[in-house]
């Protein structure tokens, strides 16, 4: 088994603490919700063999405790994907998408969703590490695009394994189980989506997929792009010294209350960091 999925296996599998809490005893029991986040992948491909992965592909997915959802997936178009993917394409990272992926999505011919196990803070990101080495392998497999449902994200494959690359390179760094802070950034930006422009803050969607809290910054402070700046910074910083650490540091608090509800994929059980003017 290589080295990089038997890691993720094992740290998905046990109870540990990561860079996230190490400064931060009381990180786990800080948790305002009882809810446990998911992943919900979603796979578009050019016919009906997506929905039968190869057995690898499929050992892989049940390797790391997710499932396919037989329920949603189909073996015909789903004529909402274009305005769905139009949608949550990512428009941070250049040429995160390319006219071949917007094909790619309009003719393609069956849709396959895969779940992963309902999330502990302190493997969320070993969990999202395997969701996207199932990504990967879902473009071996045939799929032809991919987004994550969870907080409306979608790259163009070459974006996604590129990510998924990264996740690689950054467990190799680590020590033991620990989850490191290349690792989580690599998790983050493939499955976090930012920013969201509310009524006073630009928000990010998708931090609780790696444990953390999200971040809004106050449109006063400056534009869309000094504010994923700051998003981003805020987030590495939380998870290699810690939330708690993070926040007294930066004289920032954390809010319990948001938009969405607890019944939504999109919620945050971890909470809202406001950065205000």
């Amino acid at each position: 088994m290589d080295p990089i999925r038997r890691h993720l296996i094992k740290a998905a599998g046990l109870l540990i603490a990561t860079r996230a809490f190490a400064d931060d005893p009381q990180g786990a029991s800080m948790q305002p919700s009882s809810v446990k986040p998911r992943h919900v992948l979603c796979f578009l491909g050019k016919n009906e063999c997506l929905l039968q992965p190869p057995k690898t592909v499929a050992k892989t997915i049940a390797d790391f405790g997710f499932e396919i959802d037989r329920t949603y997936s189909q073996a015909k178009p789903d004529a909402t994907m274009a305005r769905s993917f139009g949608v949550c394409w990512d428009r941070v990272f250049p040429k995160a998408w390319s006219a071949a992926d917007e094909a790619a999505v309009a003719h393609h011919k069956s849709v396959l969703y895969v779940l992963s196990p309902r999330m502990d803070q302190q493997k969320a990101t070993a969990h999202s590490a395997a969701a996207l080495q199932i990504v990967d392998e879902m473009f071996d497999a045939g799929a032809v695009a991919a987004k994550g449902e969870s907080a409306g994200i979608a790259h163009g494959v070459a974006r996604w394994r590129s990510l998924a690359d990264q996740a690689r390179k950054g467990a190799k760094t680590g020590q033991g189980l620990g989850m490191t802070p290349a690792l989580t950034k690599a998790c983050r930006l493939a499955f976090a989506k930012r920013p969201l422009a509310g009524d006073r803050y630009f928000e990010t969607v998708g931090y609780h997929l790696v444990g953390l809290p999200e971040v809004y910054v106050a449109k006063s402070r400056g534009n869309e792009w000094s504010a994923v700046m700051l998003m981003d910074e805020i987030a590495g910083a939380m998870a290699e010294h810690g939330i708690e650490a993070t926040l007294r540091d930066r004289k920032l608090a954390l809010s319990r209350e948001q938009d969405y509800g607890e019944s939504d994929f999109k919620f945050n059980p971890y909470g809202i960091v406001r950065v205000d003017a």
